[in-house]
């Protein structure tokens, strides 16, 4: 089976990553795999080096400082529909609005779903629901809204997670117990947060909740990772700057972070609070679990359905501080049920998922299309 996948981004954002894990998954299980993207900023090659056996196409695309987010948006999708190919696969599958609306009919999984305000990225964001002959959700919460909003059914196949590479981290071998070392010899003990700083994951809250939670332990920082962003959210970030310069909290912003450094950051952190308004899975808490970190979560549906009782929830910056002043106290318990939840999502079982998706949505796609076919014939 030749199965196309695309993203937007050559940069660590969780669809992408998301992405690259299916794909070597899928390549594994014997597909023929391709993914496809768009190299921003010169970008010739995805943030990490991929199983050579999958195949990847980088669609240039240049920087425009000027340009609106919308139309840097609309841009992406003419670029990318440009260069790609649907022809020579068995299986188009998008994985975000950029990468649904460039090929239009294909598989599409729904990650989690955005609010538009601009006319033009609310139209791209419909689009890349309504028009894929079949969609997948990464957790039935997710699916649950789309089947309220639009109608459809979503098959759920969640997210995995690399379980040996973080588990790795938290290790007791020499290598990674220096590696930890590194990052708290570097900031002390700390609170990691990972995904930037932007309004979906939370970031005010979390300035009000590490400012209470550091009144108990003030030895910690605050640490934030990540954040590679489409989207321009300089008015949020001066706000957060704002507000952090009000509290007396001096976070530190690392950016994207090496891929390889990655799972050492986390399993060196105290806590992770995972504080999204809004997420799909919640895979940067997945991994904080391989790693043994504790997670505190804001209390949403789709969080309660993939943790269940493996993380400690907090739906105000008050309770948030409590749990995090929580959950920095060692619990082996806890921590085992982190692993053990972690453990059960593998990639691997979720390609096979995939390619039994894939033959069933090809088939169904064939007979609607013969349907189509015999109604519009003209009558003998």
């Amino acid at each position: 089976m030749r199965i196309a996948l695309l993203t937007y981004s050559t940069k660590p954002r969780g669809g992408v990553v998301h992405t690259l894990n299916l794909a070597e998954a899928l390549t594994r299980a014997g597909a023929e795999v391709t993914v496809w993207t768009l190299g921003r900023g010169g970008d010739s090659a995805f943030f990490r080096p991929l199983d050579p056996g999958v195949h990847v196409e980088v669609v240039p695309f240049e920087a425009n400082a000027s340009e609106t987010v919308g139309h840097r948006i609309i841009r992406s999708i003419e670029v990318l529909r440009k260069a790609f190919r649907p022809g020579d696969y068995d299986i188009v599958h998008a994985q975000d609005c950029i990468s649904a609306n460039a090929v239009g009919h294909c598989i599409r999984t729904i990650h989690h779903l955005d609010q538009f305000t601009t006319p033009e990225l609310a139209a791209c964001h419909e689009r890349a629901i309504v028009q894929p002959y079949a969609r997948i959700c990464v957790s039935a919460a997710v699916a649950e809204e789309v089947r309220a909003g639009w109608g459809f059914e979503p098959t759920v196949i969640p997210n995995g997670v690399e379980y040996e590479r973080f588990a790795a981290a938290a290790g007791t071998g020499a290598i990674p117990s220096a590696r930890r070392a590194a990052w708290r010899e570097r900031f002390g003990r700390y609170v990691l947060a990972v995904g930037g700083i932007e309004p979906r994951k939370g970031s005010l809250d979390l300035l009000e909740a590490f400012a209470v939670f550091a009144r108990t332990a003030p030895a910690h920082r605050l640490v934030i990772a990540g954040g590679e962003t489409l989207f321009d959210y300089r008015e949020y970030r001066a706000e957060f700057d704002r507000r952090a310069n009000e509290l007396g909290i001096e976070p530190i912003v690392l950016g994207t972070v090496e891929h390889a450094e990655l799972p050492a950051l986390v399993a060196a952190a105290s806590v992770l609070p995972f504080l999204s308004t809004k997420e799909g899975f919640g895979l940067a808490a997945m991994e904080a679990l391989v790693a043994g970190t504790p997670v505190v979560a804001r209390d949403l549906p789709v969080l309660r359905e993939v943790f269940a009782d493996a993380v400690e929830y907090a739906t105000t910056p008050e309770t948030m501080a409590e749990a995090m002043a929580s959950a920095i106290v060692p619990d082996t318990s806890r921590r085992a049920r982190g692993t053990a939840l972690a453990a059960e999502f593998t990639w691997d079982t979720v390609a096979s998922a995939h390619l039994a998706f894939y033959v069933a949505a090809r088939n169904g796609a064939r007979a609607a299309d013969a349907e189509s076919s015999m109604l519009a014939a003209p009558a003998p």
